[in-house]
Order: C-alpha cells, then structure tokens, then sequence
C-alpha cells in the first residue's frame, strides 16, 4: 500500500444513508490536504458504511483538528465517524 507508515489513519463512517456523505468526509480531507489511500463502501440494510485509509503525512492541520472535523461533519450528516492512528488500530485489532 502506498503511504509511508506512521502517517496512515482508519477512518470508519456509520449511518444512515444518505446523499453527500462521501463529499462531506472526503472534502475535508481534500481541505487538509490528507491523501485517500483505498477506500471501501457498502449499504447494509439501509446502513452506511464506511472504511478507508488516509495517508496524513502532507496534511495542513494537526491529527486532534482533522478528527474534531470529522466528527463534527459526521454529526451534520448524522453519521458516527471514527478516526485511528493505523497503530492504535492494528494494536486494538490483533489477535
């Protein structure tokens, strides 16, 4: 995968669906100048769900600024948004 490890985050969006979601997260991420790396979506039974990696290496802002507007977009598009250091991540999920 492309992407220097210790800049990739998880980024994990949950909710409803509805339109403008991808526009909504992604923008943000474009404004910060945070690269998408792979990105998966599906609809579960009326559900959004969304995974990708970033790679916030080139990124504008700080981690605790680009997670505090995620989440506050996902609140404006009444979604859950989750945003992990891909350390944290792979730590929590390891067998």
């Amino acid at each position: 995968m492309v992407g220097e490890e210790g800049h990739r985050l998880i980024i994990t969006v949950v909710g409803h669906d509805r339109v403008g979601i991808i526009a909504g997260i992604s923008g943000i991420l474009a404004a910060a100048n945070v690269n998408i790396l792979d990105i998966s979506q599906t609809i579960l039974q009326g559900f959004f769900t969304m995974v990708m990696v970033v790679d916030s290496k080139a990124s504008t802002v700080e981690l605790a600024e680009l997670k505090e507007l995620l989440v506050k977009k996902g609140e404006e598009l009444g979604l859950v948004v989750n945003v992990q250091h891909e350390d944290v991540f792979r730590f929590m999920h390891r067998i």
